[in-house]
């Protein structure tokens, strides 16, 4: 294998997880600590899923201007000057109109950074070593979850703790972030390689015209209602208790919540909780591997909705054991992990055929827009219930994924024997 793969794979793969992070977790903790409401936390970082959604229609221009090494050293550089920015403006006034404007700015980046990542990667790399490098993407991809969940959230923790500045530990994060990826942005400037098929598309082509030609195809797929069901649906409960996750471990006892520090939450949530998110993805997907993926989608669904008990067990008990707590977080990301990899697959099965990477795309699309729309009016349901029986709701919102896989279709030997990335 080629030495120089890892001299760029796991950092480019590293850089594509972090600004998703910072975007969908990092902001909701900070705004939180901030002391933004639940509701404005929620339907606000919601709608940054949002470029993530429709990047599909936009990745034919990646295609057809500039090679992908440019976008990527690029957009990393924007990143950084991003996250530079949300770091100069936490302390003004208005900080949460202008770092949300800031958050925009990097997730359309972010989103347009992942299509030309994966575009390279593509051609950078020869058949066999994409196989033999997915599981390294992978993992520094999961890295990177735990580096902005955990790690950048404990520093935050140990800053406000010594200082008892709330907005200017916030502003220390996101400097180091934003140094990170002006470095990144330099290092891929040297490290990544010049494949001579990575170069600008026709001028010629009609790369609208023909996303909307290939839209078309995906939805006259047969059963297509049940499908797109399914892919907005699955994770119906689990888009919402997302949201308020970071914000009820924070909260006061008095508000529902269990009190824990910035720092006990960068520990309990964003490292061993992703670390057992990590886990069950793995398992996940060696079961199906084994077995298909028929035989194992209804177990998958009931434990991406099952776990959801135990933020009852919290929210009704209020425990103040930290191993309790984490204990509980742990279950429930292993479940999440474990159960995420049966909707993996269906989207892999669902893309099968003449136009597998866009229609994967397109997949990919309503899976973000499953995550923003019930995200959206989270916080406003958790405000009306409190997070008792916000929880109590979020596992009843289980139903709705219960009739729509009921209602696809899986081939019986489908994921047997499949690596899976």
């Amino acid at each position: 294998m080629p030495r120089s793969l890892w001299w760029w794979v796991p950092s480019l793969y590293f850089g594509q997880g972090i600004p998703y992070v910072v975007v969908m977790t990092l902001s909701v903790i900070m705004y939180k600590k901030m002391g933004i409401s639940n509701t404005d936390i929620a339907l606000y970082t919601s709608w940054l899923y949002l470029p993530w959604v429709i990047k599909p229609l936009w990745s034919p221009f990646v295609e057809m201007f500039r090679t992908k090494r440019f976008w990527i050293v690029s957009l990393q550089l924007l990143i950084g000057a991003s996250l530079a920015g949300v770091a100069l403006t936490i302390p003004l006034p208005q900080f949460f109109q202008i770092t949300l404007a800031v958050f925009w700015l990097m997730a359309f980046s972010s989103a347009t950074h992942d299509i030309a990542a994966d575009g390279f990667y593509m051609l950078a790399l020869k058949e066999h070593e994409q196989a033999a490098f997915v599981g390294v993407r992978s993992t520094f991809y999961r890295i990177s979850m735990i580096a902005g969940q955990g790690g950048l959230v404990f520093v935050a923790g140990r800053v406000e703790q010594a200082t008892g500045n709330v907005p200017f530990a916030w502003s220390i994060v996101f400097i180091i972030l934003a140094a990170m990826f002006v470095s990144l942005s330099i290092y891929h400037k040297f490290v990544l390689p010049k494949p001579d098929s990575d170069a600008a598309g026709p001028a010629a082509t009609a790369p609208v015209r023909e996303f909307f030609a290939v839209f078309a195809t995906f939805l006259r797929k047969k059963e297509i209602l049940a499908i797109l069901a399914f892919l907005l649906l699955y994770r119906f409960g689990e888009a919402q208790l997302l949201k308020l996750a970071a914000p009820f471990l924070l909260d006061s006892a008095e508000k529902g919540g269990l009190a824990l520090s910035t720092q006990q939450v960068g520990v309990v949530y964003g490292t061993i909780g992703i670390l057992c998110l990590t886990v069950g993805g793995l398992l996940g997907g060696y079961v199906i591997s084994l077995h298909g993926l028929k035989r194992w989608l209804w177990p998958m669904v009931l434990s991406v909705n099952v776990p959801h008990l135990v933020y009852v067990y919290l929210s009704h008990a209020l425990p103040t054991n930290i191993w309790q707590i984490g204990a509980a977080v742990a279950l429930e990301q292993l479940g999440y992990g474990f159960g995420f990899a049966a909707y993996l697959l269906y989207m892999i099965m669902v893309s099968d055929g003449p136009h597998k990477t866009a229609h994967y795309a397109i997949c990919t699309g309503f899976m973000a827009l499953g995550m923003m729309l019930p995200g959206m009016v989270s916080g406003w349901v958790q405000t009306q219930l409190g997070y008792a029986n916000f929880f109590i709701w979020v596992c009843f919102a289980a139903v709705p994924a219960f009739i729509a896989t009921a209602a696809i279709r899986v081939d019986k030997d489908f994921g047997k024997k499949v690596q899976r990335s």
